[in-house]
């Protein structure tokens, strides 16, 4: 009896895992239908070409992170401590986890634009697939891989993948601690718990206290819906939160115990230390704006600056919209459905975790990033996609599903108008952002529409004519242009343009800024602002892509490069502050170029020096740094305003010859620098000759005015 009952399934199963059917690797799991594995595997592939096609065309990306990439690779010392230098001056103004596998690859293959760049490619397709795995474990396959293609294909994914900020890792780290989470919840392990918790913890020496905004969402899952009794869940999640402050203050600890004087100033921080630098300006000042150190407004708040104006609207607004919004409204009405699916049902049932577990995270972390009055840039936003995917793909196959059944209020058509609903908001949103881009792809609008609509149509009235498998294969590429063409369109065009400096953006030009209906604002204004048109099909903007370094440099140069220029720098897309004039010295922009001159004289001038330079603020420092291969000193941190070092120490390191040359401002320098910054600057003017070294002011310090 019980064989007939489960027979059709148990045969097609073995049918599926029959040796001599398919090769092993495509077989997957017995349960999965046969198209499953080779489907997700396709989409890993395409994924990973998309990541990482073309990937030198970003040169250096941001200069600032592959500056202490270059000083990692020198110094063990600055390995650990995350330093901007090799010897150590001072540190980034992040945790250096990040920093850490990328210096592992450029320590390995040598140091160039693949070894920077391709672990955050490796980390976007390790991302997709793991997502595919939380997601298909209690919704299916056919979830898992829409979950996985709308991760892969999400803009601002698609543009940090190919770039080297910390978001990369962060999202993979919170991603596997979603999945260690659902593991969790299904075998009610410890160890599951406690491995999502140390993840975690990763990832707060990732990116600080970001990586800890889906914590409640992580804990209230497994308190809610895991097996064993509430008493032993309590216990486990401690046991979770205790890996999670190893994992998180181990390094933490390090830092704070070794005397000042023997590792370098922590960057960011008033008070060189990671502990201020956590709570403080990576920390609660982002939610209140009372920031101070590295780009901090000094309690004026930045957000707006940055990230558009505060509100529910912030996500849907032209800074932020096409980074991430594509599939937002799907995933909210999946979310209510979802939830009101799995209202009255048992503790432990597995649609209403989800719905915590995935939910729990776009809520809480999508409500931080519109209502944050501190700094907040477009593509932090990153961290929403892995839920934003989950939400879509569990909620198309559960209410997919649904459409016969009793679902909503008890009657199947209510399932068949939640679907068809989130098919005409996504396809009309979808209208709303692709027109933001005046000029660009203009069929691609009505199409999306079109198809959405008659999506919506098919799926409300299409049973009562047609059986289930004809619905879908009418259904189901008429959605997909509707929710994925956007998006993907947009990613498309992010990789095949360059993005280089602080502040990369996603897709084309955006022409107004403002609220869902894009109204309001003027193009290229603030740190959001447009940029130019991209090669996938827009107007402007097809710059070069940059020759990759040669495996092994030594100078940090790409090889066969005389004029010590970076490469890739002049064009493409960059957020915000542009250089100046000459393009030289650094700056939030992007705009750099380094002369085969200067690059010559700091490295010939190095020897014997610990520095061979010192300017006011790394993102100034960084494209000498890259170019010469050698040390420069970062004063005043990030932007020249922490700080460090005071004019008597930096004068004393004069009189030790510890700095051989000082880079004059240039007006590239972020903030401009201030307070000890400001006063070395005029210290080293009034005592020292100026020269113009490859269109850059230079001061010899080992040659004082009238010696």
């Amino acid at each position: 009896m019980s064989a007939t009952a489960t027979g059709p399934r148990q045969t097609a199963a073995a049918g599926h895992s029959r040796p001599g059917r398919l090769p092993r690797l495509l077989r997957g799991p017995a349960a999965d239908p046969r198209w499953a594995r080779p489907a997700v595997l396709a989409l890993l592939v395409l994924t990973a070409v998309l990541y990482a096609a073309g990937l030198s065309r970003n040169g250096w990306a941001n200069d600032f992170y592959s500056a202490a990439v270059q000083a990692g690779t020198k110094s063990w010392k600055a390995f650990f401590f995350g330093s901007f230098d090799a010897s150590s001056f001072i540190t980034v103004d992040k945790t250096p986890a990040s920093l850490w596998v990328m210096e592992l690859s450029a320590r390995v293959f040598g140091l160039n634009y693949w070894s920077v760049l391709l672990p955050q490619a490796a980390e976007g397709v390790a991302s997709v697939a793991v997502l595919y795995a939380a997601v298909r474990r209690w919704s299916g396959p056919a979830a898992g891989l829409i979950a996985a293609g709308v991760l892969a294909i999400t803009p601002v994914a698609t543009l940090m993948f190919r770039f080297n900020n910390p978001d990369a890792l962060l999202v993979l780290l919170m991603t596997v601690a979603a999945y260690a989470t659902v593991r969790a919840i299904e075998s009610g392990r410890t160890r599951w718990i406690v491995l999502a918790g140390a993840l975690l913890g990763f990832g707060f020496l990732t990116k600080m206290l970001q990586a800890f905004l889906v914590l409640p969402a992580f804990a209230l899952v497994y308190l809610v819906a895991g097996p064993p009794r509430l008493g032993r869940r309590i216990v486990q999640l401690l046991a979770g939160g205790a890996a999670l402050l190893v994992a998180a203050g181990w390094w933490v600890a390090i830092v704070q115990f070794i005397p000042a004087a023997d590792r370098p100033y922590v960057g960011g921080s008033t008070d060189n230390s990671v502990l201020q630098l956590a709570l403080g300006y990576n920390g609660l000042g982002r939610l209140d704006g009372n920031e101070t150190g590295s780009v901090g407004f000094g309690g004026r708040g930045g957000g707006g600056a940055f990230g558009g104006s505060t509100g529910l609207s912030r996500l849907f607004a032209s800074d932020m919209g096409g980074q991430i919004s594509w599939l937002l409204p799907a995933a909210l009405i999946a979310l209510a459905a979802l939830v009101w699916l799995s209202w009255r049902r048992q503790r432990t049932d597995r649609v209403r975790a989800a719905a915590l577990l995935w939910g729990g995270w776009l809520i809480v972390t999508g409500l931080v990033f519109s209502y944050m009055s501190g700094i907040i840039h477009p593509y932090y936003t990153v961290a929403l996609a892995p839920a934003i995917g989950a939400l879509t793909g569990i909620g198309a196959v559960t209410l997919w599903q649904a459409r016969r059944t009793s679902m909503v209020g008890g009657r199947p058509l209510a399932a068949r108008a939640v679907l068809a609903a989130a098919l005409v908001v996504t396809a009309w949103w979808a209208y709303v952002l692709l027109g933001r881009s005046a000029g660009w792809l203009p069929w691609l609008r009505p199409l999306v529409l079109a198809c959405g609509l008659a999506a919506a149509v098919v799926v409300v009235i299409a049973e009562r004519w047609l059986p289930g498998r004809a619905v879908l294969l009418s259904v189901a590429p008429l959605a997909l242009v509707a929710g994925l063409a956007g998006p993907l369109a947009y990613s498309l065009d992010t990789a095949a343009t360059s993005h280089t400096g602080a502040l990369p953006t996603a897709g084309p030009s955006v022409s107004s800024f403002g609220g869902p209906g894009g109204a309001g604002g003027a193009p290229g204004r603030g740190f959001g602002g447009a940029r130019p048109g991209g090669r996938f099909g827009g107007p402007g903007g097809t710059a070069p892509g940059g020759t990759a370094g040669t495996a092994g440099s030594t100078t940090g140069r790409p090889a066969g490069s005389t004029s010590g220029r970076v490469p890739g720098r002049t064009s493409g897309r960059s957020g915000g502050f542009h250089g100046g004039p000459d393009g030289i010295g650094g700056g939030l922009g992007g705009s750099t170029q380094v002369s085969g001159s200067i690059t010559t004289l700091l490295t010939s001038g190095a020897s014997g020096y610990r520095w061979a330079a010192a300017t006011v603020g790394a993102e100034s420092a960084a494209p000498f740094q890259l170019a010469s291969g050698e040390p420069v000193m970062a004063i005043g941190g990030f932007n020249g305003t922490d700080q460090t070092p005071s004019l008597t120490q930096f004068r004393q390191m004069v009189a030790a010859h510890e700095v051989h040359y000082f880079i004059g401002s240039n007006g590239h320098t972020f903030g401009g620098g201030s307070g000890d910054a400001t006063q070395i600057t005029s210290w080293v003017e009034s005592h020292f000759t100026k020269q113009t070294v490859g269109g850059v002011t230079i001061y010899n310090l080992s040659r004082p005015t009238g010696s």
